[in-house]
């Protein structure tokens, strides 16, 4: 046990809860009046059910003993076995206990990223739902795929520091797969071309998303040691870099930058750095977060004109912005940095860059197919969707009896 790396993991794991609470506040600015409050509140309660649900049966089946690398088995259900001394497997110097605090936060915020695909139109009782289903039949199983002792992905030398897969291109192919199965808004066009409704609200959000990030990338090195400083240095460099790429990007096409704009762009950039800070140098991740910024804004604009409403863009920023920082992994991942990483293309090894690639066909088609049968099987049994009344109404007063302003 270390106590050094006992208080920075409990600090970083206390800085990765707060992305919850400003996940809510940057998608509920981004929506309109009549959905601010229900908006932020899903981020909540998804947060509570998730713990409940990680903490019965779905860190077992995540980090559980492995069975023929796709799944945990329930020797940790409810927590048992799961206490002071620590689990060698994932990490020597904390308690086993506070391992199961840190992947929480993970296992919470990432069915919290796919709301922003329909929120403004899904019932609160099916959300609810879905995510008990989704946490468990969809994280979980990519968790261990890729994390968890045995796990198949990891066993063919996938490298996902921080979540890059488990966390960032799960979400963005279910929010996919989430937008195409509830359909889009009655009102899209309306709603597509309505200002954000507290735009303060979506800076504050993406303020405490970069500093929760922190925590995000540099506790994913479980020890306070060389590679979780070389994680905060380039997650910040990132999302910088992405940061200025978008806001360039609007000024020369729209005139003019965008606060809004600047927002996203520093969250694409903390969604590419995700799987390659603890593997990558300071340069490349500036490299990162320039193509992040690049890309994720080409595929927002793309996805306009198309009939997909995925309603906050969370393919185009957490989807795509992962997808490249999984490619940018093969390509920039370096042993000098980390020695229990390997060497990417620009070091000579091909081989990193098509395990990465892979892996990104395989958790999105996993994460799309499976998420879209869920949905369906939900609405056998109740409607995933709104009435036409209640979306016009929003979801605040029809869903909670509530609004923002009164």
């Amino acid at each position: 046990m270390d106590t050094g790396d006992v208080a920075w993991i409990l600090a970083a794991t206390g800085l990765v809860m707060l992305m919850t609470p400003a996940l809510g506040f940057f998608y509920g600015g981004l929506v309109r009046r009549k959905n601010l409050v229900s908006t932020i509140v899903e981020c909540l309660i998804i947060f509570a059910v998730v713990s409940l649900v990680w903490a019965l049966w779905g860190y077992s089946l995540a980090f559980g003993p492995n069975v023929g690398g796709f799944i945990g088995n329930l020797d940790n259900i409810g927590l048992n076995g799961v206490g002071a001394q620590p689990n060698v497997l994932y990490a020597s110097t904390i308690p086993a206990l506070l391992y199961f605090a840190f992947q929480l936060k993970f296992a919470a915020i990432t069915p919290a990223l796919i709301i922003g695909a329909f929120v403004e139109r899904v019932r609160f009782k099916a959300l609810l739902i879905f995510i008990v289903l989704w946490a468990t039949f969809i994280y979980a199983p990519i968790a261990h795929w890729v994390w968890g002792d045995g796990g198949w992905l990891k066993n063919m030398g996938v490298l996902d520091f921080a979540g890059g897969l488990v966390v960032h291109v799960s979400a963005g192919l279910s929010a996919v797969a989430a937008a195409l199965m509830i359909g889009r808004r009655i009102d899209v066009k309306e709603a597509a071309s309505a200002r954000p409704n507290n735009v303060p609200f979506v800076i504050l959000g993406t303020a405490l998303l970069w500093f929760g990030w922190f925590g995000f990338n540099a506790g994913s090195a479980l020890a306070a040691n060389e590679v979780a400083v070389n994680a905060l240095v380039v997650t910040n460099l990132a999302a910088s870099a992405s940061a200025v790429s978008w806001m360039l990007l609007d000024w020369v096409k729209k005139g003019k930058p965008s606060a809004v704009g600047i927002s996203v762009g520093a969250v694409a950039g903390l969604v590419a750095i995700t799987p390659a800070s603890g593997f990558v140098s300071p340069s490349a991740s500036i490299v990162i977060g320039i193509g992040s910024g690049i890309i994720s804004n080409m595929v927002s604009n793309w996805r306009v004109r198309t009939r997909l409403d995925d309603s906050l863009d969370v393919f185009a920023c957490h989807g795509a912005g992962a997808i490249w920082g999984l490619i940018a992994t093969g390509i920039f991942a370096s042993v000098a940095l980390n020695s229990a990483g390997a060497n990417g293309l620009l070091y000579g090894n091909a081989h990193l860059l098509g395990v990465e690639v892979f892996a990104i066909v395989v958790v999105a088609g996993f994460s799309f197919f499976g998420s879209y049968l869920l949905l369906r099987l939900i609405n056998i049994f109740t409607p995933v969707r709104v009435s036409p009344t209640e979306e016009a109404a929003g979801l605040d007063m029809s869903q909670l009896g509530e609004e923002a302003y009164g």
